[in-house]
């Protein structure tokens, strides 16, 4: 038995891999929950129930994958372009913290709602762009590594997050607590449902997807993104300016990671801790792994993550099964995400 290259993937077999994939994971998935004492079926029945059944569980599914299609746009947008960026969840958390700094502002208080909301968006993108210039510069400069450099900063922008909110952008009014000074009232997102958690952002996080797909596809930033991500060499020798285009690349990457952190905030929480994110972050890469790097594909595989992780709660409560199984189920997709890659690129000959 040997692996052979395919010359041309097929377009039906390269779509069809991400839910060969999805199938694969369920399928192993099931056979721990039988392990565990029940039946697969019903669990998965329970988990679309709790996801979708009820006015709360769609409204907290589409809330739960709002951030979680940006920061997979985030790591597919950089992924497709080889910048290896596993600092999204520091962007998200220095995203988030610059709309609470920006927030505290005596002036923002007396702006129109809009503007108050795009200059406050506006902060936390480019707070996360910053956030990735740098492992970036360290990468152009002195050939360091950015999955290093980026995966250790997540661990500093969460201790500079927990540092100033225990600090001086503490809220007296939290009776201790650790958060920050709440943002103002008119810089909040609007609500899509009344009496649920549900707010503009998800329509920001869609039409970023749509918008990224579009510029890549349609625009000369996006040929050479991709041009620079499958063969770098061969891209500066026709002429694309690799610097340039990785810079522009960890711009648009960070500041969509940095815009999930300040969504979260003026969408959801009103404020800043320390246990803002359940991992949005880390999630994004698996995100646009299932996606293929795809913007469109991007807002399906969120959707997926955040059904498991919604729903598993009622289906554990009903069925007395951990809900660590979403966290299980999702992480087997991505490896069989990766084996389906693989066998789109190389076929099996005897």
């Amino acid at each position: 038995m040997r692996f052979e290259r395919r010359d041309h993937p097929s377009t039906g077999l390269v779509l069809l891999a991400p839910v060969g994939a999805v199938l694969a994971a369920l399928v192993v998935a099931g056979l721990l929950i039988a392990i565990a004492g029940a039946n697969a079926f019903e669990a998965y029945g329970l988990i679309l129930k709790g996801a979708f059944g009820s006015r709360l569980g769609f409204s907290e599914t589409l809330t739960r994958a709002t951030p979680l299609i940006l920061t997979g746009l985030a790591a597919a947008v950089a992924f497709r372009a080889k910048l290896w960026n596993i600092g999204g969840e520091g962007q998200f958390y220095i995203g988030a913290l610059a709309v609470a700094a920006f927030g505290m502002i005596p002036a923002v208080a007396g702006l129109p709602p809009v503007l108050a909301v795009a200059l406050c968006l506006l902060a936390g993108a480019v707070a996360g762009m910053l956030m990735l210039l740098g492992p970036l510069a360290l990468r152009l400069k002195f050939g360091v590594d950015e999955v290093v450099t980026s995966l250790l900063l997540n661990f500093v922008a969460v201790l500079f997050v927990s540092m100033m909110i225990e600090g001086a952008m503490k809220d007296p009014l939290a009776f201790g607590w650790p958060s920050s000074v709440p943002v103002p009232g008119n810089a909040e997102l609007p609500k899509l449902m009344e009496r649920t958690r549900l707010h503009a952002g998800l329509l920001i996080a869609v039409g970023a997807a749509v918008a990224v797909w579009l510029v890549q596809a349609r625009t000369v930033f996006g040929m050479r993104s991709r041009a620079a991500g499958l063969n770098p060499r061969a891209a500066s020798f026709a002429g694309v300016p690799l610097g340039r285009t990785l810079v522009s690349v960890a711009c648009l990457s960070g500041g969509l990671a940095g815009l999930a952190g300040a969504i979260e905030v003026l969408g959801v929480k009103g404020y800043v801790t320390t246990d803002l994110s359940p991992g949005y972050g880390y999630s994004g890469i698996i995100i646009a792994m299932l996606a293929n790097l795809n913007p469109l594909g991007v807002i399906a595989a969120a959707l997926f993550s955040a059904v498991m992780f919604v729903g598993a709660d009622s289906m554990s409560r009903a069925l007395s099964i951990p809900s660590y199984i979403a966290d299980v189920t999702v992480a087997l997709s991505l490896l069989t995400m990766l084996v389906a890659l693989f066998l789109t690129q190389y076929r099996i000959r005897r």
